[in-house]
């Protein structure tokens, strides 16, 4: 089981006000599957990802991720088992503007140590993959929309993680980019990496095995889906 989950809770508080965001949320996630959380605005989807993704922890419940407890862990822990383990993409992209396309790929490596050579090998197979390997010295503000966001995916991947976690991967891109995204996760998927995608798109949602639908803060229906 890569991540089990149960009764997560989280609550924000202020001195006037509490909020909760996730209520008693428990999931299975196997190895390999392709899972898709979706719901309204405010539901805490992206709360949820980010609790999944060691980038933020629970009030209460316990999440295990790869058989270790994480609720506890304080963050430079939650850190160590991020690194190489869990690949990020954003719908902003998220990518640094001052540097090229090839240093943006290289970061998470850098943090791993590899030695330059490695990370030159590593950097530019995953820009081939993807297919961007004739912008390797331009910088983000010279990409189009969905060219960054092959960057941002040559960057989660370049660790080969064992989980990509999208969030809203296509929110900023038309539909002939968008659909090319949602191919490049689906490749991923079969062969071998877990993805757990936030989306408000049925369409998007449809490319995953199963939807997990959020409402204030709780699951309130899951299904598996119909091959596309």
């Amino acid at each position: 089981m890569l991540i089990h989950t149960h009764n997560l809770t989280k609550i924000y508080r202020t001195e006037e006000v509490e909020t909760t965001a996730l209520n008693q949320i428990s999931l299975e996630i196997e190895e390999g599957e392709f899972v898709s959380i979706m719901g309204p605005s405010g539901c805490g989807k992206s709360t949820l990802l980010n609790i999944l993704g060691l980038l933020d922890s629970a009030s209460e419940g316990s999440f295990a991720f790869m058989g270790t407890e994480i609720n506890g862990l304080n963050e430079k822990q939650r850190a160590r088992m991020r690194k190489g383990n869990i690949g990020f993409v954003f719908q902003s992209f998220n990518l640094i503007d001052e540097l090229t396309v090839f240093e943006n790929v290289e970061l998470p490596l850098i943090y791993l140590k590899m030695t330059a050579k490695e990370r030159r090998e590593r950097v530019h197979e995953m820009l081939e993959y993807l297919q961007i390997m004739h912008r390797v010295n331009h910088f983000p503000q010279q990409l189009s929309g969905g060219q960054q966001q092959r960057v941002a995916v040559a960057r989660a991947l370049v660790t080969r993680p064992k989980l990509i976690l999208a969030d809203e991967p296509t929110g900023n891109l038309d539909s002939e980019n968008s659909n090319e995204v949602m191919k490049i996760l689906t490749e991923l998927n079969e062969a071998g990496t877990t993805v757990i995608m936030v989306t408000h798109s049925e369409y998007d949602a449809s490319f995953s095995r199963r939807i997990i639908r959020l409402l204030d803060g709780r699951v309130v229906a899951e299904n598996k889906t119909v091959a596309v």
